[in-house]
């Protein structure tokens, strides 16, 4: 078991592990949950993405974290921060922020308490200047939780990728916002 990065009331966020490929295949990479991100994607992909969150973590401390639930130690989703990934973006040098939930933890809540505490974490403890998320104008449910923490649209960072039917559209908040808006 990999040590948690951030907890937060109801969660452990922790860097992923080599035992984590099975658990991802299982309940994250399923038609519903990843039904904005591709589909469902070949064990080789999750692998690699797994293989970059831990060589992000070995090189700058940071990267994607497996969703723990702490009252029954569940994984429940999967999210963090990294350098924009996407290789199409206009701002290949902010952080990005993102974020899935297991779909039978769905309208919980979860995201919102990890993402709020990896923006935290963002600014807070990595030093970022701007953060990110990026999404298609159809995945509603994503930009309306950006906006809840306090992402302003960004129309100005949205690009087109071939491979998707619509545009990829971006939200961001910079640490100035971050800071105006912290309890």
């Amino acid at each position: 078991m990999m040590a948690a990065v951030l907890t937060t009331p109801r969660l452990t966020l922790r860097a992923i592990g080599v035992d984590d490929l099975d658990p991802h295949m299982a309940l994250l990479n399923t038609p519903a949950v990843m039904q904005y991100l591709g589909g469902v994607q070949p064990r080789e992909v999750i692998a690699a993405k797994h293989a970059a969150s831990r060589a992000s973590f070995a090189a700058e401390g940071f990267g994607f974290m497996m969703m723990e639930e702490r009252a029954t130690g569940d994984i429940i989703g999967h999210c963090g921060l990294r350098r924009v990934a996407h290789p199409l973006a206009p701002n290949p040098h902010d952080f990005e922020i993102g974020w899935l939930v297991r779909e039978d933890r769905w309208r919980r809540g979860y995201a919102l308490e990890a993402m709020r505490a990896v923006v935290d974490w963002g600014f807070g403890v990595i030093g970022a200047k701007q953060i990110v998320a990026l999404t298609c104008a159809a995945n509603v449910g994503s930009w309306r939780l950006m906006e809840k923490l306090g992402m302003d649209r960004r129309e100005d960072l949205d690009f087109a990728d071939p491979g998707e039917p619509e545009p990829i559209i971006q939200y961001a908040i910079t640490r100035a916002q971050w800071e105006a808006h912290r309890p």
